[in-house]
């Protein structure tokens, strides 16, 4: 039995490692999200304070806005990824041998 084949439990990943290493990995994730429920916050609360407008119309504006939230998040997301993969560390060019 080599020494790899034993069970640590330092090495068991935990949801709240996980979470923090995805977050790492793609920043803009817990961003999208983040705001997602900002924007939902802010329209229950504005729910009770939107004075004539009707209901669908209100509902409509929160949604169009969330969706512009995490559609923006995802966007600048993979403009950072293309960043972190063509300018940072741009591919090497050379000869196969």
């Amino acid at each position: 039995m080599s020494s790899d084949d034993h069970w640590s439990a330092v090495e068991e990943d935990t949801q709240a490692s996980k979470l923090a290493r995805k977050s790492r990995e793609t920043p803009f994730v817990p961003i999208g999200v983040a705001g997602f429920v900002a924007v939902v916050g802010y329209g229950i609360y504005k729910l009770r304070h939107r004075g004539d407008q009707k209901m669908s119309v209100h509902l409509i504006h929160m949604r169009v806005a969330a969706q512009g939230f995490v559609v923006g998040a995802i966007t600048l997301g993979v403009i950072y990824s293309m960043y972190k993969d063509f300018v940072k560390s741009p591919l090497k060019t050379g000869t196969k041998k």
